[in-house]
Order: C-alpha cells, then structure tokens, then sequence
C-alpha cells in the first residue's frame, strides 16, 4: 500500500481558500457514485498486461469495502474499463506516435474488447446492480471518451468517489475533468493505485489544492454512513 504524504503546506492553503479540510463531507448518499478507473487485467496480471502496476492488487479490498458501503446508502458504482479500438489509431494519433509501433501492439493486445486483459480484475466485486462504462482516452470524461456524464446526470449523481488505477495518469484525469463537468469530486487516497509513492502524492497534492477533495476509505464510509443516517432522520 502506498505511503500517503501530503504536505502540510497544501493542506493549509487548502484550508484557507475553503474554510475546512474537507470540503465534501457533508455529501449526500443517494446522489454519490463510486467510479473504479481501470482495475482490469490488462493493468494488473503481468502475462496480459501492457502496463502493469503492482500497486493495485493492494487498493481492491478498500475498492470492495467502498463499493459495498456506496450501494448499503443508496449511491451508485460504476466500473471503468479502458478500451482499444483500431479507430483510435487515428483519432488519438498522437499517443500511438509517442509509445511506437511496439507499444501500440501491446495496448492491442491488452486491451481489445473480449480479451483477457480487458476483463474487470477477478477479486473484484461486482454486483448486476452496477454499471460498466467503457472509455476511448486516459479521462473518462474528455469529448469522446465515453459517456459517464449521460449516466450520472440521468441518475441525479452529482458526487463522484474516484478510485482505481493509475493515480496520475487515468485516475488523475478523470478526476479533473470531472470536476470541470461540474461535479464534486474526491480522489481515495487509499483506493487508487500508482507506481511509485512519489507519482502516488505528487497527483494527489495537485488535484487536492485546486480540483476537490481527497479521503480515505475509512473517512469516505465514515462520511456515507453518518450522512445516510442524518438523512433517514431528518425523513422520519
């Protein structure tokens, strides 16, 4: 698991500019979506992997434990998978032209729609309940990457719980875009997965001081849990 370290100079300027730590602790429940970016084979098992990070395997059962919690309080879980097509050859050019040939073949053959790469990671648990969003680029929500927005917005789900991997790069990018499409969101500081300490922090300073929020599982339960009671209280 990584080693979480944010600077206390961050968490200052993050206090100042918005008068509290956590900024969306006070979330609702029923509105709330735990969305997984990429736990799938062709980011984790090393024999179908094209970028394997080793870090994962330690945030499923944070993933699994946040899932559970999201759904017993009336949120939403949805499950990214990433997805190579030949049309992105074209339309995302410029990624095929920085990794090489070599490297395009080896996103092919891990992440191609019916391969064992593409495939959610086995531990995980996935409910029928669930939803599956397929994405095209690193953020789930950049202009033809998918369309997330479309199923949280008919859903009334305006808070967003970002997990999955990896941190700076899938993870960090849906985050941000999410935010500019006007959803609060939080990064898990435990339910996301890099390969190094060093990347790990680096995206999780950033995105904290400018972009939204960040918590651990146990806070982020703390938070569902206190605030679906809150909820059926203030009902009764």
């Amino acid at each position: 698991m990584h080693k979480v370290s944010i600077s206390q100079s961050v968490i200052d300027r993050v206090v100042a500019r918005r008068g509290r730590e956590h900024i969306f602790d006070d979330l609702t429940p029923a509105k709330t979506a735990l969305v997984v970016v990429d736990m799938q084979n062709g980011f984790m098992l090393p024999e179908v992997a094209h970028a394997p990070c080793a870090e994962a395997f330690e945030i499923v059962p944070n993933i699994n434990r946040l899932a559970r919690a999201v759904r017993d309080t009336g949120g939403m879980v949805i499950w990214i998978q990433t997805a190579f097509t030949d049309e992105t050859l074209e339309s995302w050019s410029t990624l095929y032209g920085m990794v090489g040939p070599k490297g395009a073949e080896k996103r092919r053959r891990s992440l191609s729609v019916g391969g064992k790469g593409y495939e959610l990671f086995a531990g995980l648990k996935v409910e029928p309940a669930d939803l599956i969003v397929e994405k095209m680029r690193y953020s789930a929500f950049i202009q033809g990457s998918s369309n997330i927005e479309e199923v949280l917005r008919s859903r009334g789900l305006d808070t967003l719980l970002i997990t999955g991997t990896v941190t700076n790069v899938c993870c960090e990018s849906t985050a941000r875009d999410a935010m500019m499409r006007n959803f609060k969101t939080v990064m898990i500081t435990d339910g996301n997965a890099a390969n190094t300490d060093e990347d790990h922090n680096a995206a999780l300073g950033n995105f904290y001081l400018t972009f939204g929020d960040i918590m651990s599982t146990d806070f982020a339960i703390g938070c569902l849990t206190r605030n679906a009671a809150k909820g059926l209280a203030a009902a009764e």
